[in-house]
Formats: C-alpha cells, structure tokens, sequence
C-alpha cells in the first residue's frame, strides 16, 4: 500500500465516507473499541483495525490524547501571544518555544505579527515570569503583545470533518 504524507510529497490520502464516519466517531470518543465503533458503522471489527492503522500510516491521524479542563489542574492563566521576531531568528525562537510546556501552540501566521502562540499558566505571576525570563530574553525578538482568556466557549483539539 502507498502511504499518503505530506512529508514524501505525495498527494493526501482520499478518504471514502467509512473513513469520514469512523473518523468522527474517534473525535467524539477516541476510547471506543474498535468492535463497538464497527457496529456503529456496520463494518467488522478486523474492518475497523484495518481501516484505522492505515489513517495512522498516511499520517491523517496524528495521535490519540486526552484533553484536560486546565482549571481543574490549577491552570488559571490562559493568554494568547502575537510575538514579531526578526526573520532570521524565526526557526530558532519557533524551536526553543515549540519545547516549552506552558505553550499549547504555535504558529507562523501571515499578517502582522510572526508567531501566533497559546500558553496556560497556574497564575499571572508564572505568564510575568515565562515573559520576562524567556520570552523577552529570546534574540531577535521585536514586539510581543499578549490577550489574556477571559472565558471560554468553545475548544476543540483537532479538527472535525
């Protein structure tokens, strides 16, 4: 079989509606057995397995996680980050950030500003010092403007087809 990456320059994979339904059966419960998720769908378990391994290999599936409610593990501090950095430090600053673990995530966006980026934080105190101890000691950073989360109405990890 020939497996679909962006990596190998291939074209994406092309997924058929089982593919569809069985991926969004997995975004609502990514738990489900793959005999309960079969007979949702009417395929064999084996069906199932089979079908799953390859999104795997082609890479539309990334990985499986957990999603966590930060303020019931003491997160407090959600803000968001526009951070303009000159271009000849983008990839470096992009690397070092991309390892820390207050930060969810990150992009290069078109636009103003360079990276987008979220980080949570169990107080304001702890975003003041990821500020001022990393962020602001990082070269080739030029401005950094912060929007602090006041309320959340929707989040979802990954995307829904």
């Amino acid at each position: 079989m020939l497996v679909y990456t962006e990596a190998n320059g291939l074209p994406p994979m092309q997924l058929d509606d089982i593919d569809r339904q069985i991926l969004d059966a997995l975004h609502e419960n990514s738990r489900i057995s793959y005999t309960d998720l079969g007979k949702k769908i009417g395929l064999s378990r084996v069906s199932v397995q089979a079908r799953i391994n390859a999104l795997i290999e082609s890479g539309t599936i990334e990985r499986f996680t957990v999603v966590i409610n930060p303020t019931k593990v003491g997160i407090q501090v959600s803000a968001f980050f526009n951070v303009d950095i000159e271009p000849a430090y983008l990839d470096q600053v992009a690397e070092k950030l991309a390892d820390e673990p207050s930060i969810t995530s990150l992009y290069h966006m078109t636009g103003p500003s360079t990276l987008h980026m979220h980080g949570i934080y169990p107080s304001n105190q702890e975003m003041e010092k990821f500020l001022l101890e990393k962020l602001y000691t990082m070269p080739g950073i030029v401005r950094v403007e912060t929007q602090m989360l006041l309320k959340r109405y929707k989040s979802r990890m990954g995307m829904k087809l």
